[in-house]
């Protein structure tokens, strides 16, 4: 374990800053980086106005992801010399998904002494308005970019119990629903958290069912920047239970196959737990409603 030792090396803070409202800078934020000898800004471009709105008049320097370990070492050397260094991220707190965990690390590395002064993170504010269970939780960052991608993504998650929270864009945000509509039970509880601390501020509850139909009926939810977040799984039936798609695939199989080959193939298409595609292909062959119903995964 790494142990910080008193030394004549500076302080790197890492502050946390506004994710829309200016008004959300806290008081220590604002003395902290009016005291440091330079801000590492992700961009500085957008971080000036925050700054300039605060009459914050420190030198910037950019720290992001094309550059941060080149200039991380630059900001070690200083830290080193005895300058503090304070560390802020487009919108909320410091390496939540954002550039700084090489600075961070090499800074631990050093014997540098690190202070975080806490503040705005999208994520916990969306879970602490959401309604869903905040005791245990797992941030998944940004889904693939690519459907297939975030199909496989979603269900290796399927099985999770702790909340889900995920961090989203404007131009993909209805076809990950989509796509999380597809792995996803239609009843899991899902909460669409946009633009929040601005003046559209929208926190919707729905479901994982209806949330693609909310985005398709309604331009304006899809704008601006989004948190979403997904109920984990609450039973062992609903665990081991084939998703909508999964379920689709089996019944149109069973039309041209026997159980068997149905079932391997199932399994292999959409890696779904061989147990559970053959408990309902055992189900759907034996009368239950028609194959490929999504309603016959539940």
């Amino acid at each position: 374990m790494k142990c910080e030792t008193p030394s004549a090396s500076g302080v790197l803070y890492l502050v946390a800053t506004p994710i829309g409202n200016l008004g959300d800078l806290g008081f220590r934020a604002v003395e902290v980086l009016k005291a440091v000898a330079l801000i590492a800004c992700e961009d500085t471009r957008h971080s000036r106005p925050l700054l300039d709105h605060y009459g914050i008049d420190r030198p910037l320097v950019a720290l992001h992801e094309h550059n941060e370990n080149k200039m991380s070492a630059r900001l070690i050397e200083r830290l080193l010399a005895g300058e503090s260094v304070g560390l802020v991220s487009d919108a909320g707190t410091p390496l939540i998904n954002d550039p700084g965990y090489p600075l961070v690390r090499q800074a631990r590395e050093a014997g540098i002494r690190i202070s975080p002064i806490p503040g705005p993170c999208a994520l916990i504010a969306a879970l602490s308005a959401s309604g869903l269970p905040g005791h245990r939780f797992a941030f998944e960052g940004f889904p693939p970019r690519k459907s297939a991608a975030r199909r496989t993504f979603f269900k290796a998650l399927l099985a999770e119990t702790r909340t889900q929270i995920f961090y989203e864009a404007s131009h993909r945000v209805e076809e990950t629903l989509r796509d999380a509509a597809l792995v996803f039970p239609a009843t899991r509880r899902l909460v669409i958290g946009r633009e929040l601390t601005k003046r559209y501020e929208t926190l919707v509850s729905t479901t994982v069912g209806e949330a693609p139909g909310l985005l398709a009926a309604d331009p304006e939810m899809r704008l601006g920047e989004f948190v979403l977040l997904i109920e984990g799984a609450t039973d062992r039936l609903e665990t081991e239970a084939l998703t909508p798609e999964q379920a689709r695939i089996l019944g149109l199989l069973l039309r041209d196959h026997s159980v068997k080959s149905a079932v391997n193939l199932t399994v292999e298409i959409t890696g779904a737990r061989r147990d559970a595609v053959y408990r309902e292909a055992l189900r759907l062959s034996s009368g239950g409603p028609e194959a490929g119903e999504p309603e016959s995964a539940y």
